[in-house]
């Protein structure tokens, strides 16, 4: 996977259609979404620390969304987190890949930038209250909107970004013209270091996946819309590039996919988690029947020690440890995902995430193992890059089509 060193340029306004009916749901709409990269060095090799803290990240998140599934369904929690041996809690988030767009909460309204991610299911913004440690983000006050109501609760959780302490209120929130009412937020008291403005552009973070993964009783954004009538198909849809990304709400954009869309059943509604045939190299199948999330808060792709290890062992690959493998980057493979019975291939850029150190001929894999994640395998950039993908509340269903 070959990271670009972009800027942080602002988020381009959302694109408002005009209601032809006080009552009447917008038509499906879009808004541009930018991206922050730093995976790799300024000289262009990869930063292992970053690399890591970001593998340290994504366990973390979906720890604490096992935690909250627990919660809501009296099943037992994962296992404890284990954290890496070369990677530090200082820089544990501060290199992420972050997707991220306008919003804008509260009456009159007030405009934020937002981190999607499919991999959640909360929203939180930085509050009146958290002082320094919310220092050059935007600070959304509940007592200055007039449909604010406080919960009356404290929430405390750790993302994969990081953690997040704060208060509960409801707000009216609104993304592409489409607003929930009565939409639960985490109104933060204190960010972690992770969330500094430094490390997260954003101002705060957004949860796309399933109500079973909220760390509290109300629905996330995208079925409040649906429960409310506000959107007129109960999808949304995403391409990440690094050109001409976009979140749609209510639909699907036909000129972003070419070719048929290939549907695959939600195997359990808390994160986009489907069943994967398999992954192959240069046309050999070589690893079989897994399970994974669709997760656009996640940069790599990740999967179990044992299925990770074979794939690179048949490729005559070198450990670096820490579930990282390297090959000669002239010698990268053809690797696919299948995925309802259909081929994806994972481009060379995504695949390879760019030299050991400066000018080496061998170059890092973006498939990375990891057992804390109990077998689930996270489709991060790695393969969402790759693809048009839709989410499909409606049917309960992940559909992935080639990218126009």
């Amino acid at each position: 996977m070959h990271f670009s060193l972009l800027s942080f340029a602002a988020v381009l306004p959302v694109l408002v259609t005009a209601l032809p009916h006080p009552r009447a749901p917008l038509p499906p709409t879009s808004i541009s979404l930018n991206k922050r990269s730093g995976l790799q060095n300024a000289d262009g090799s990869v930063n292992f620390d970053a690399l890591l803290a970001h593998m340290t990240s994504t366990e973390r998140k979906i720890q604490q969304g096992n935690a909250n599934l627990a919660r809501h369904t009296g099943s037992n929690a994962s296992s404890p987190l284990t954290k890496r041996s070369n990677g530090s809690e200082a820089l544990a988030d501060s290199n992420e890949l972050l997707w991220f767009g306008n919003v804008s909460v509260g009456t009159p309204p007030k405009t934020f930038t937002i981190d999607f991610d499919t991999g959640s299911s909360d929203i939180f913004l930085a509050g009146p209250k958290c002082g320094a440690s919310c220092l050059g983000h935007t600070i959304f006050n509940p007592n200055s909107s007039s449909t604010s109501k406080d919960l009356g609760q404290t929430f405390n959780a750790t993302y994969g970004k990081g953690n997040a302490f704060g208060e509960l209120y409801t707000d009216v929130v609104t993304v592409a013209g489409y607003t929930a009412t009565n939409q639960t937020i985490i109104v933060a008291e204190q960010y972690g270091d992770a969330f500094s403005d430094q490390d997260f552009p954003p101002d705060g973070l957004m949860g796309l996946a399933f109500q079973r993964l909220t760390g509290y009783d109300s629905p996330p954004f995208f079925l409040n819309l649906i429960t409310q009538k506000a959107v007129p198909e109960p999808v949304f849809a995403v391409k990440l590039a690094d050109n001409g990304s976009e979140l749609l709400l209510g639909g699907i954009n036909s000129d972003l996919y070419t070719g048929n869309i290939t549907y695959v059943p939600v195997t359990e509604e808390a994160y986009w988690q489907i069943d994967i045939d398999g992954m192959s190299a240069n046309g050999q199948q070589l690893i079989k029947n897994v399970s994974g999330i669709a997760d656009t808060g996640t940069s790599l792709l990740t999967g179990d020690t044992t299925n990770v290890a074979n794939f690179y062992a048949s490729l005559n690959a070198t450990s670096l440890g820490n579930g990282l493998y390297s090959l000669p980057c002239d010698n990268f493979p053809n690797a696919t995902m299948e995925i309802g019975g259909r081929s994806f291939a994972l481009s060379s850029e995504t695949f390879n995430l760019g030299p050991v150190k400066y000018q080496s001929p061998d170059c890092v894999g973006g498939l990375v193992a990891s057992d804390v994640l109990n077998d689930l395998w996270i489709l991060g950039d790695v393969f969402l890059r790759n693809t048009y993908t839709i989410f499909d509340v409606g049917n309960t269903q992940v559909g992935f089509a080639e990218l126009a």
